[in-house]
């Protein structure tokens, strides 16, 4: 059987931009949640975001690249090439190049692009829509963009499943690596729409905090007083590589991605099923297939996106799968720091879980002071933790029902 280990990985979110920087943010409790500045918010009921500086943006790509591409691509660009670099990895040839693909995909894709151009539509008329709109905006045109930069022609597709994209995009990379059709794959998610459309139709649902006085605070998984999630912004890219073909080339090994889940509450288009079936089946199957108990289970980076429903049903889900073991495993949402990334969530997520496994290091959840009496389990509050951690779950759970579950394991030679 063909083991799949994680060699490299990139990250760009509200906390920082690079791998070491959103690390040192996360153990440090450091919050990324601020006052939206980049558009009007003033008939907005939530005012906050996980907002990444054009700064970044205008640093890393020419005029002429931004006006080409949407900054969901941009932002997946920035993230795989630190996955790419940290990896080591090169194509030599058109055999290595026709064995890597790429999997990025993106919960909505360029929907400030999508925005921008209506509004050029409707008062200019149709001559004066820009010639990029469709590339700029497409989803999958985040793998294209990489895959055309790095000469990688393996499979080469998108995923576009909500809130799960990321951890759906790794899942499907692992599988096709243990299919024997790739070597390497560049797989996760990407997202930017932390824009005056997508605030406004999340606030619509009325699905996010209204903290505006405090939002560094506004991010509250699993607290009592919790009033929705936080939308955030960014990237986060694994290089996922063939164990075998990783040893080869000497390769440093973050972890092993041993087990992939995938489920349907088949239940409601925006809330999660009532008696957590979906979650209980997704965390199951990733344990299953890694050939684990789940009383092995350490750590879960929880979906934990703060709104009433998911933390009190992730919770329940994680009691009925784990029975009396859940109080003994330590669980923590980085969402309290980074917002929540819809598309891009699983991606980054997988890369904080892959580092934790890493480093022997729990990232906290931020914000709990008072836990929802609901939510009663070991959420790792406000600090960092250093605690043994052989196997852990990343959560992943989107709107329509879909949810996805990746397993990762200490690598051991």
């Amino acid at each position: 059987m063909r083991r799949v280990v994680v060699t490299g990985m990139g990250m760009i979110t509200a906390i920082g931009c690079g791998v070491n920087d959103n690390w040192k943010n996360l153990i440090s409790s450091t919050s990324g949640i601020k006052l939206i500045d980049s558009f009007e918010t003033d008939d907005l009921p939530s005012k906050v975001g996980g907002v990444i500086s054009d700064d970044l943006i205008d640093k890393n790509f020419s005029d002429k690249e931004k006006r080409k591409m949407d900054k969901f691509i941009l932002y997946s660009l920035i993230a795989s090439e630190e996955a790419i670099k940290s990896s080591g990895c090169e194509i030599k040839d058109d055999n290595e190049a026709s064995r890597s693909g790429v999997i990025i995909g993106s919960g909505i894709g360029g929907l400030s692009t999508i925005y921008e151009n209506s509004i050029l539509l409707k008062e200019n008329g149709p001559r004066k829509i820009s010639p990029f709109f469709i590339p700029s905006s497409l989803i999958n045109l985040a793998s294209g963009q990489v895959s055309i930069k790095y000469n990688f022609k393996g499979p080469n597709h998108s995923v576009v499943t909500a809130c799960s994209t990321g951890a759906h995009a790794i899942g499907d990379a692992a599988r096709i690596i243990k299919a024997d059709e790739a070597d390497v794959m560049i797989a996760g998610g990407s997202e930017a729409a932390v824009c005056a459309m997508g605030v406004g139709g999340f606030a619509a649902m009325r699905a996010l905090s209204t903290r505006n006085d405090e939002p560094e605070k506004a991010s509250r998984p699993f607290e009592r007083d919790r009033d929705g999630f936080v939308l955030g912004e960014g990237s986060g890219v694994l290089v996922l590589e063939e164990l075998e073909h990783a040893r080869r080339r000497g390769a440093k090994i973050y972890a092993e991605l041993i087990g992939y889940g995938m489920s349907a509450d088949a239940h409601h288009i925006t809330a999660p099923a009532e008696d957590g079936d979906g979650a209980v089946r997704v965390m199951g199957l990733a344990i299953e297939r890694g050939g684990i108990r789940p009383d092995e289970i350490d750590y879960i980076n929880a979906h934990g996106t703060a709104t009433p429903y998911n933390d009190k049903l992730e919770t329940l889900a994680i009691k009925k799968k784990f029975g009396s073991h859940a109080r003994k495993i330590s669980i923590s949402s980085t969402k309290s720091m980074t917002g929540h990334l819809l598309g891009a969530a699983g991606g980054v997520e997988a890369g904080i879980t892959a580092l934790a496994v890493h480093r022997q290091i729990i990232p906290p959840t931020i914000n709990l002071d008072n836990a929802d009496p609901e939510c009663d389990l070991d959420y790792v509050p406000y600090k960092s933790r250093v605690a043994t951690i052989r196997h852990a779950l990343s959560n992943s759970f989107g709107f329509g029902g879909t949810n996805g579950a990746l397993l990762f394991k200490r690598y051991e030679e």
